[in-house]
């Protein structure tokens, strides 16, 4: 049996694991799972006590991208029945935050379909932004595609907070998921958001046929970026997708990722994010052992839980939602 103990005390000396213990823990057997889940919580307590943050996302336009993203129900090879529409106006994105807020959400995400942002949406974005500081303090998260410098610049003046660009899997397997951009293009944007002076939320998705080496490649480079904020999303796969009829992840696969990637970012915000309800089932309040940011109401085009909810699945595990501004009181 490996001692996961002595891999949490690697973390907490910030010690990267070795790639032999890394693949120890995506290939514990199931009956150590609790001992993994042990030796995470330790390093998710000393940096994240028992609190956890919240994070509402809202789908501001949806459908018709150009790119060929092979898990994307929006992407342009995508058969889905989604709903399509184009920029929300500001007054949707307003009551999106004003949602997020009464969700007990630290964070509001404003996402986008599309390869990048065209200007008159930055434009729009950042007044809905503007008008969203003047109410509430939440802080703003935008997912906009490949961004340049200059673009990041005027979500920063706007008061965007943050920006989200997932490397969504190793350089080695991102030919397998998508071809219309790069690896590369990815990482470019997020050096330019970090150029701007916005906070960086990067991390990826899990079960998309990857090996665990992929797996181990992503959570390396991702030591290499530093984001602030890690979303690790798990497949749900869509009909009508190149991915759909992929769906091999179980809890325990879900739950062996999330203690990895604490022990190779134990400082690091680690969001268990798309997927969640569909992968980890029963055992969702597991993950909060080594996660400890979780994402509320929607997803993009695929339901997810109310807030009530996670709010009663982290009280029964005795943490506590942390929210540092006032929050409104709902309507």
């Amino acid at each position: 049996m490996t001692d996961y103990m002595q891999l949490a005390q690697k973390a907490l000396n910030d010690e990267p694991l070795t790639r032999a213990e890394s693949l120890s823990v995506l290939t514990a057997p199931d009956d150590e799972l609790l001992a993994l889940l042990h030796a995470a919580f330790q390093v998710r307590s000393k940096y994240f006590g028992r609190t956890v943050r919240l994070q509402m996302l809202q789908n501001a336009k949806s459908g018709a991208c150009q790119e060929d993203c092979h898990y994307c129900s929006q992407s342009a090879i995508s058969t889905a029945p989604i709903e399509r529409y184009n920029l929300l106006p500001q007054k949707q994105m307003m009551e999106g935050a004003r949602q997020a807020a009464a969700s007990k959400a630290q964070r509001y995400c404003i996402v986008i379909s599309g390869r990048s942002p065209l200007d008159r949406e930055i434009d729009e974005i950042a007044g809905a932004v503007r008008s969203i500081k003047q109410e509430i303090p939440i802080q703003i998260c935008c997912s906009l595609g490949l961004m340049n410098e200059e673009q990041a610049k005027r979500l920063k003046a706007a008061g965007v907070d943050r920006v989200n660009h997932n490397l969504n899997t190793s350089e080695a397997y991102h030919e397998s998921i998508c071809t219309t951009h790069t690896f590369q293009d990815r990482l470019s944007t997020i050096k330019n958001a970090r150029a701007a002076g916005l906070e960086i939320c990067s991390g990826g998705i899990v079960g998309m046929g990857e090996s665990d080496e992929d797996l181990i490649d992503l959570a390396t480079v991702l030591r290499d970026v530093k984001p602030d904020s890690i979303p690790l999303n798990m497949l749900n796969p869509v009909e009508g997708t190149p991915l759909e009829n992929i769906d091999a992840l179980t809890p325990q696969r879900c739950l062996k990722v999330l203690c990895l990637f604490r022990f190779l970012h134990p400082r690091t915000e680690l969001r268990i994010a798309g997927g969640r309800e569909h992968n980890l089932r029963s055992l969702q309040p597991l993950s909060l052992y080594p996660a400890d940011s979780v994402f509320v109401n929607n997803y993009l085009t695929t339901p997810g839980s109310p807030a009530p909810e996670v709010w009663g699945m982290i009280e029964d595990l005795g943490f506590k939602i942390e929210v540092d501004y006032q929050q409104p009181v709902a309507s």
